[in-house]
């Protein structure tokens, strides 16, 4: 049921003054936060408790729908290699936890707060803790450079002050829980994932390579990840680059190779190095 905004024309709407704080909120918030090791500043405007909260929330309700994986070694491996890549990651305030599920799909993703989820498909291009290490670090990066709220942020904009007043009532309410859902990707084998921008996923890679260099993985792995990763899709699993939110595996291949001298300095800076790791497949 909605409420009739005309209902006394002496006093401004609840949308108008939705409208106005929201506004506020994006002048007094637009740059306020920088994304780490790159430095580009974001328009996020919801607050970094409301966007913790909302990461527990949506990893709660994956992991209750999702079966573990059985598989100890795998599991092992994903503990180990994020709780490495967590140890340089800088984030003070989050709480790391690392799941393995099982299941085919070849994805993974970070919540605010520390909430990883990795799926059981994509071990097998991994190969090893390194190219593990890749994916781990990339979906890190977008949590700690706060991609999903700045998401979050951008469709709120585009919704108006439906959005504001959703979040307004509470980090609980159905629209603001479906649209973290969306923004932070755990809807992504449903198809309703809000794609993160080219730029997004660009800044992630970048960022990812630094922190398993850091936490002392062979960053050679990372374009040779990717390689294997477009070689393994179809044709009509790949869409072109320009109809695509994501840069073309082949060109995060060799952004990322251009990016190594400075990563393999990290590396060798590293106070222990793992090269590639254990073998996972």
């Amino acid at each position: 049921m909605h409420e009739n905004d005309n209902t006394n024309t002496n006093r401004p709407s609840r949308r108008n003054i939705l409208a106005s704080l929201g506004g506020m909120g994006l002048s007094v918030c637009c740059g306020c936060r920088s994304t780490p090791l790159t430095g580009r500043p974001q328009l996020v405007f919801i607050p970094k408790s409301m966007e913790m909260s909302l990461g527990e929330q949506s990893y709660a309700d994956v992991i209750s729908k999702s079966t573990p994986s059985q598989n100890p070694a795998w599991v092992e491996a994903v503990q180990r290699t994020g709780q490495r890549i967590a140890s340089v990651s800088n984030a003070p305030g989050f709480q790391w936890e690392f799941r393995l599920l099982a299941s085919p799909t070849q994805n993974a993703f970070c919540l605010p707060g520390g909430k990883v989820a990795i799926y059981e498909g994509i071990i097998p291009l991994c190969e090893n803790e390194a190219g593990l290490a890749v994916v781990m670090s990339h979906e890190i990066a977008h949590a700690l450079a706060h991609h999903g709220a700045e998401r979050m942020s951008q469709q709120a904009g585009v919704q108006g002050a439906g959005a504001v007043l959703g979040w307004a009532v509470s980090e609980t309410s159905p629209m603001t829980r479906d649209l973290a859902m969306r923004a932070f990707g755990t809807g992504t084998q449903y198809g309703i994932l809000l794609p993160y921008s080219r730029h997004h996923e660009s800044e992630a890679d970048s960022i990812g390579i630094q922190l398993m260099a850091k936490a002392g993985y062979d960053p050679a792995e990372a374009p040779l990840f990717w390689g294997r990763f477009g070689n393994a899709k179809s044709s009509s699993e790949a869409p072109p680059e320009w109809s695509s939110t994501h840069p073309s595996d082949s060109r995060r291949a060799a952004d990322l190779a251009a990016k190594l001298p400075q990563a393999m300095q990290l590396y060798q800076s590293a106070s222990n190095r793992f090269g590639r790791g254990e073998r996972l497949a």
